[in-house]
């Protein structure tokens, strides 16, 4: 057996090999991409012999994660990769030095001699087909995507209440087209105030608001023109600026968010396990990608059923739901 320990950065890796006693056999600082990949295969080959290819199961590669090409290649070569948690190899470090310090070269010490001290209760990479991937990238895109527009609706509430709090009245969600598109067009309490039902009510038909369109219109325009405690006009109008940019952004994350949510549809509508992903209670399109894509389409990384659901209580279906 054959342990390496990769202490990556962005354009190097720091590489040590080592034997199954723990004697260095090989230490080396290779660049980022084909050469250095090549250099690190030349170093393996040089330990196992002319037999290196039929023996790459044999190496066991410890490196700080589990993306990117460099991890793909490893993979492809016949390597065993174990993704390290960064606060496992943090605890582990401590077992060299109270100091817990960090450095490039001892850290690749330490991931050679972890994989070859405890490679058994690491979680090799998985062997996730190329269409997981793919649903794992959009998805986890679309999921972010959603996570930044509620933050940035969050902070256009928290403006709103400081200086203008009767479009958080009349608007229930401000996400919405209709009330991005209103509150663009009139971002401070006096210009609202002059809204006219025909402008209100053109802004949720394009929105394509359901139900008595008059009656949300009049709603609307009344909870503006009602009577709030507010900011000088001079502050308002600084607002006012900000709330256009922001209603900006929040109408761009809209539509890139449709845009990706058709791409996880799509990519996820094309998998071989869609079916029985989607066979699931509770389990649509968007759901379903994001429990494939936490889960992997691997048949050999999970070893039972019991290990499925350990991984499950560990956070990868909260992952996938939130």
């Amino acid at each position: 057996m054959l342990f390496v320990g990769d202490d990556w950065a962005e354009d190097h890796h720091d590489i040590e090999l080592m034997d199954a006693s723990g004697r260095r056999l090989a230490r080396a600082r290779l660049p980022e991409g084909v050469a250095g990949m090549a250099r690190l295969h030349a170093l393996i080959g040089e330990q196992l012999g002319e037999d290196a290819d039929e023996t790459a199961e044999q190496v066991v590669i410890g490196i700080e994660t589990d993306k990117g090409p460099w991890v793909q290649a490893l993979i492809a070569a016949g390597y065993r990769v174990c993704a390290v948690n960064p606060l496992q190899a943090s605890r582990y470090r401590e077992r060299y030095g109270m100091s817990g310090a960090k450095s490039d070269g001892a850290d690749a010490h330490m991931l050679a001699d972890m994989v070859r001290t405890d490679s058994h209760q690491l979680r090799p990479v998985a062997g996730d087909s190329a269409e997981a991937a793919a649903i794992k990238v959009v998805s986890r895109a679309h999921k972010s995507m959603i996570w930044e527009r509620t933050r940035h609706m969050q902070r256009l509430r928290h403006a709103l209440r400081d200086y203008f709090p009767a479009a958080l009245e009349a608007f229930e969600e401000l996400t919405t087209p209709d009330a991005l598109e209103l509150l663009a067009k009139a971002p401070d309490p006096a210009s609202a105030a002059k809204l006219t039902l025909t402008q209100i009510r053109t802004a949720l038909k394009r929105a394509r608001r359901r139900g008595d369109i008059d009656t949300k219109a009049g709603k609307i325009q009344a909870a503006l023109r009602a009577e709030h405690l507010g900011q000088p006009a001079v502050v308002a109008q600084a607002y006012a600026t900000t709330i256009r940019a922001a209603t900006a952004v929040l109408a761009t994350l809209n539509e890139q968010i449709k845009t990706l949510q058709g791409q996880v549809e799509q990519h996820f509508g094309q998998h071989p396990d869609a079916e029985i992903v989607l066979s699931q209670p509770g389990l649509g399109p968007i759901l379903g990608a994001r429990v494939l894509a936490e889960f992997g389409d691997d048949q050999h990384r999970y070893t039972d059923a019991r290990a499925r659901k350990n991984c499950e209580d560990h956070g990868v279906s909260s992952q996938a739901v939130a």
